[in-house]
């Protein structure tokens, strides 16, 4: 069969554009080397509890259209994301707040708040993560709920890490632990793996297949290519491999009902090697006699192992770019996603870019700039 699209790779991108030009009548495949649909998204039911298998996820955003459109697919919960973070055994709140300040300094107002950071804040131009984080939050909310934590996390000393990676971090004046100011959030009912198998219902899926491995046969199956997949393998690291921080999950089913108390949990302290664990009951308030968490481990990233966090410094940044360049030369193949654009993405951002590259194939507005 000869087909409109296809479509390498079922998370979000992926599954989107598919929904899209299939409510258009075109004939899309999608396929996925894993053996599930979802992507990182996947979940799966353990205890009937479903648990995140890749990782928390927590949907949010503040456009209505994109959360209309993920709403035709799953009925989502008020979900709310307030985590804590445990520091020599004290808990704090995130994210950085009056509260947290309270627990860290006893200050009672917005004034005291803002003059002990003041009082401790880096000054000059932040040059590294150090630098910026101190000049947000100053010297203790650093040590006590930064520096180890960002060390674990991407195997580095923060005054070694680039700035922009703690850029956006969320600090308020307000009793409020509410993560995200979203006006939209929760959690989809039932799992996102049901979310999913809606948006690609009556789409053809076929899983265990590896695009990369056979390219010639499936460019040759379809119109057009959407790739979603790592940019740096699909030009066969031409131009060098990019860099990406990985992680490890390790789950367990444990014989209590309540294990902590809250969704997420921040483990700060460079002798404890996870960096946070997940009680996924939390996440849709299920009622069960046990209750299962993860444990998540940062990693090196490694060719074979799953890239989760692109390493956007200067050296990767310039690669990229080789990349991204040559993909011009590809009229019939779309790139789009976390790992085609190496580029974070939260969920709602991928579902709006998928959006905007489908609107502008189909206008003839083929995008350049991924």
């Amino acid at each position: 069969m000869f087909y409109d699209y296809l479509i390498v790779g079922a998370g979000f991108f992926g599954s989107v554009f598919a929904r899209l030009a299939t409510d258009d009548g075109k004939k899309c495949l999608v396929i996925d080397k894993r053996n599930h649909i979802a992507g990182n998204c996947y979940t799966e039911s353990i205890e009937n509890i479903n648990v995140h298998v890749y990782g928390p996820h927590i949907f949010h955003t503040n456009d209505k259209n994109i959360w209309n459109f993920v709403n035709r697919f799953a009925e989502f919960n008020n979900f709310i994301l307030s985590p804590k973070s445990k520091s020599k055994d004290k808990l704090y709140s995130l994210p950085f707040n009056m509260n947290t300040f309270y627990e860290i300094w006893n200050t009672k107002t917005p004034e005291e708040a803002k003059q002990k950071i003041e009082e401790q804040k880096f000054k000059g131009i932040p040059s590294n993560l150090e630098e910026q984080a101190l000049s947000l939050v100053g010297k203790d909310v650093y040590e006590i709920l930064i520096k180890d934590y960002t060390t674990k996390q991407w195997g580095k000393l923060p005054k070694e890490l680039p700035p922009f990676i703690i850029k956006r971090l969320p600090v308020r004046f307000t009793y409020d632990n509410n993560y995200f100011n979203d006006r939209y959030q929760g959690i989809p009912v039932g799992g996102y793996t049901k979310l999913f198998e809606n948006i690609l219902k009556d789409i053809e899926v076929v899983l265990n297949v590896d695009y990369l491995k056979n390219k010639n046969y499936y460019n040759n199956i379809a119109k057009y290519v959407v790739y979603t997949g790592c940019i740096d393998e699909f030009f066969n690291y031409e131009f060098g491999k990019l860099d990406y921080r990985s992680l490890e999950f390790k789950t367990e089913i444990l014989e209590t009902k309540n294990y902590q108390g809250c969704a997420i949990m921040n483990y700060n302290d460079v002798n404890i090697p996870w960096t946070r664990i997940v009680e996924h009951k939390h996440f849709e308030k299920c009622d069960s006699e046990k209750t299962v968490i993860t444990k998540e481990y940062p990693k090196k990233y490694e060719i074979g192992s799953t890239p989760y966090y692109p390493i956007n410094d200067e050296k990767n940044n310039s690669i990229y770019k080789k990349y991204k360049e040559k993909t011009k030369t590809y009229s019939n193949i779309i790139f789009g996603g976390r790992l085609a654009e190496y580029k974070y993405y939260d969920m709602h951002m991928v579902i709006a870019s998928a959006m905007t590259k489908y609107k502008n194939h189909i206008s003839g507005n083929i995008e350049k700039e991924l």
